[in-house]
């Protein structure tokens, strides 16, 4: 069995696939990779299908050695990759050889890449996926220096591909957003200040959530909420007024009121959102 040998893990470098979607009435979140259509373009170009397990990279700064020959791709943040000294192309199959040392550089823009493998990492699952789940503490440990990561068998030869482009993250973003199910909660002009103001992604950003920081929302109603039900991309107003868009490591309840959803088609932009980002909202069509 093909394995890779983790030189340098990096500031924190995860197992992701797409999640444990199904298991919410459990207490269990979803969980998986922060921008999944990174993770699913990383895996076609390594020949696996879409939900293979590959690993994300916080921020870059990581070093893997292949103990056989194989396939990888690095997609998301834009950083710098050599194989073995030479430099080597993100978005595109990277052949291998066995002994190499891959380099995944430091970011230049964005928070994550992705990094996949033909075969998939394959790591023991846990309820149907190989995800690590930084809030639940399922899945995975968090990749460590020295640790020897499993590739399952390829199934796939990669495609051949001159150029597979994958957006750059911006440094501004509006995200599409559908009111409700507590907007209620919120007086007109606090929804109005939610669709007119500009926040910024605070330094106090995780897997978990998106913490944003701009003008408060106020409240039409006083008290709290008994714990509810949330979603992938809830925005969630606690006490302070200032909004937190929960990411893929969200809980699956709680108790302040949440305004709005973001689209899922842009949830991947958030996950690239690093702190400082602009963040506008948009009423969803």
């Amino acid at each position: 069995m093909s394995e890779l040998e983790v030189v340098r893990a990096g500031v924190r470098t995860t197992v992701q696939d797409l999640g444990r979607p199904g298991f919410a009435h459990l207490g269990v979140p979803r969980s998986g990779a922060a921008d999944a259509g990174a993770l699913r373009l990383a895996n076609r170009l390594a020949g696996n299908p879409p939900g293979a397990a590959g690993l994300e990279i916080l921020l870059g700064g990581a070093r893997l050695r292949a103990t056989r020959a194989l396939t990888l791709a690095v997609t998301g943040a834009p950083c710098v990759v050599t194989v073995g000294g030479r430099p080597a192309d993100p978005g595109l199959p990277l052949a291998v050889p066995a002994g190499a040392l891959v380099t995944i550089g430091p970011v230049t823009a964005g928070l994550r890449v992705y990094l996949a493998a033909g075969g998939g990492i394959a790591v023991p699952p846990v309820l149907g996926s190989r995800s690590t789940d930084t809030l639940s503490g399922l899945g995975p440990d968090q990749v460590r220096d020295g640790d020897v990561l499993p590739i399952g068998p390829v199934t796939a030869r990669p495609p051949g591909v001159d150029l597979a482009p994958y957006p750059p993250p911006a440094g501004e973003l509006r995200l599409r957003v559908w009111l409700g199910p507590r907007a209620d909660w919120f007086t007109p002009s606090a929804l109005a200040t939610l669709f007119t103001a500009a926040y910024r992604v605070s330094p106090e950003t995780d897997r978990v959530g998106a913490r944003l920081t701009g003008p408060a929302l106020t409240r039409a109603i006083d008290g709290e909420l008994p714990s509810e039900g949330l979603v992938l991309g809830a925005i969630q107003v606690p006490a302070d007024g200032q909004p937190l868009i929960f990411l893929a490591d969200h809980p699956t309840t709680g108790g302040y009121p949440v305004a709005g959803v973001v689209d899922p088609a842009d949830i991947d932009l958030l996950g690239q959102a690093r702190p400082g980002t602009v963040i506008s909202f948009v009423a969803a069509a």
